[in-house]
């Protein structure tokens, strides 16, 4: 196994690509008018109606906030504005949809299994693992991206999917000027994806704090009442559901770090849901996660971000973790379930046993062999072995920060790693 260790975090040492996609991000003029982001969506769709109009003060906060950020390079504006543009133009084919046939909105999405936890804690795993076990239907990035398809785009018999294809096409050139990205994340069109990114087209998702540096979102999204955001999701989720073939299966898996801070507003949404619920050493979360995001930076900021990344992480951690423990409480036993990191992955199978036995569902020798299937073509580490430095890359001591999460350890059976 490859180990991977970015020398150049702080200081990165750009590749004659990276030059090039710096250099072409220069000559693009790019603002973040709310009017033009929604008439350009309106453009390419051919459509008007955006549906509730509660978004629009949430798309002036973060056009305010993205726009007014100096440190941006070009190409950093671009991609965002071309992620806000893709957002208004899902929620104008979302609410087409809608109007189109109302029955939708009466679809029961039954049963799902939800895994809660936080990022880089072993959800994605997990969720890709369950995912394997054909009975189960998933959410691949590619469709989560775009969750209906654009006005002349159903694909026919045997034809690829234009939103898979654009999906592959990003993947691709992320992996040319992002290599490293893959070892730490892997966004390939069939990599499955979180629900919350249902929740962008509504200008709601906590993902928004993810794509760039988002303190004022952050507080915003702190101030939101939830539940009418998980009611959004849920409802593109029965679209997605209606525009499924009859094979393909009906009960969901699901996960999000998201849904940590609002074990309630998800119980509520999903009554029957089976809730998983990871547990990892949040230090170990912390220094992956900021090593990720920091990488990222050398093409969309001017400058890599590492004491802000630090502190930022470090405190949404916390809150995220400060919700979990007070609300872990709401989930119903008979339909909850803990798993630490450390036990899970020692043993990934017998989790998923256990995880089994809170649902409806048998853990079948079908099952059993499309999960190791799922093993054996994504060993652990296939894309390379990341190598972390908390001190050294971010000056943080992290005996001082594990002393700051000593109410989680307290908790939780967290075993404290490295």
């Amino acid at each position: 196994m490859e180990k991977i260790r970015i020398e150049d975090l702080a200081n990165p040492v750009l590749s004659d690509l990276q030059k090039q996609v710096l250099a072409y991000g220069e000559t693009l003029t790019v603002d973040f008018d709310r009017a033009g982001i929604l008439s350009e969506a309106t453009e390419e769709v051919g459509m008007s109606d955006f549906g509730k109009p509660d978004f629009l003060g949430r798309l002036d906060l973060i056009c305010e906030e993205w726009g007014s950020d100096a440190e941006l390079t070009g190409i950093g504006r671009y991609s965002l504005r071309s992620r806000l543009v893709g957002y208004a133009r899902n929620r104008l084919l979302i609410q087409d949809i809608l109007n189109r046939h109302p029955e939708i909105r009466q679809i029961e999405i039954a049963k799902p299994i939800i895994v809660v936890g936080l990022p880089r804690s072993g959800t994605t795993h997990l969720l890709n693992l369950l995912a394997a076990d054909s009975r189960l239907r998933a959410m691949p990035l590619w469709e989560s991206y775009e969750p209906v398809p654009r006005p002349g785009e159903q694909p026919g018999a045997g034809e690829v999917d234009p939103r898979y294809q654009r999906c592959a096409d990003q993947w691709e050139m992320m992996q040319q000027t992002a290599p490293h990205l893959a070892a730490m994340h892997p966004m390939d069109p069939d990599h499955i994806n979180e629900e919350t990114e249902l929740m962008l087209s509504n200008f709601a998702s906590y993902n928004f704090e993810w794509f760039t540096h988002s303190p004022r979102y952050r507080d915003h999204y702190y101030a939101m009442e939830q539940l009418p955001h998980y009611e959004y999701m849920k409802t593109v989720i029965q679209v997605m559901q209606f525009q499924q073939t009859a094979d393909r299966p009906r009960q969901w898996v699901l996960k999000s770090p998201m849904h940590l801070e609002n074990l309630p507003e998800l119980q509520q949404v999903f009554p029957d849901a089976t809730f998983v619920v990871t547990h990892r050493d949040p230090v170990s979360v912390i220094q992956s996660t900021i090593t990720m995001l920091a990488y990222g930076q050398r093409l969309n900021r001017t400058r890599v971000l590492i004491a802000e990344l630090l502190e930022y992480w470090v405190d949404r951690i916390e809150h995220l973790l400060k919700a979990c423990v007070a609300q872990r409480q709401y989930l119903p036993p008979e339909q909850s379930i803990d798993v630490p990191f450390h036990e899970f992955m020692a043993d990934d199978m017998g989790m998923v046993e256990k995880i089994y036995a809170r649902t409806d569902l048998r853990l079948t020798t079908a099952a059993r062999a499309e999960m190791s299937d799922f093993i054996q073509a994504h060993p652990r580490g296939k894309h390379g072995s990341m190598v972390y430095d908390l001190a050294g890359d971010f000056g943080a001591d992290p005996a001082a920060l594990r002393r700051r999460f000593q109410f989680y350890y307290d908790a939780f059976p967290v075993r404290v790693e490295g």
